[in-house]
């Protein structure tokens, strides 16, 4: 999977910045939880071309760089969880959800 590491702040401007033009989706993963191991096997199962094409999927280890969760939160107005998905558009989070509820799938079904 083409995952593009989420490790600096400035980042999270890029994402704003690329939204208007190209889906982008954060996926927040904790190394130290099997929920969110469990989530992200699901990420990988669900990742295809389709996924490729329609978004750019950034992953975040939030016990490496759990402030860059925080300013994600603050920004999108999106109380933290873990593990979580967002889904950002037009420098809008229009999606968000965590736990068995992460899925590229549900995801995509929100933006239809």
């Amino acid at each position: 999977m083409d995952w593009i590491n989420l490790n600096s702040e400035e980042q999270i401007n890029e994402i704003d910045e690329k939204s208007f033009t190209k889906t982008q989706i954060i996926f927040k993963h904790s190394t130290r939880c099997s929920i969110s191991l469990f989530a992200k096997k699901i990420l990988l199962r669900e990742y295809n071309q389709d996924v490729q094409s329609k978004a750019d999927v950034f992953y975040l280890d939030l016990i490496a760089f759990r402030q860059i969760s925080n300013k994600i939160a603050s920004k999108y107005h999106v109380v933290h969880e873990s593990p979580q998905i967002l889904v950002i558009k037009k420098g809008r989070c229009v999606f968000h959800a965590s736990h068995s509820e992460v899925s590229f799938d549900k995801a995509f079904a929100q933006l239809v």
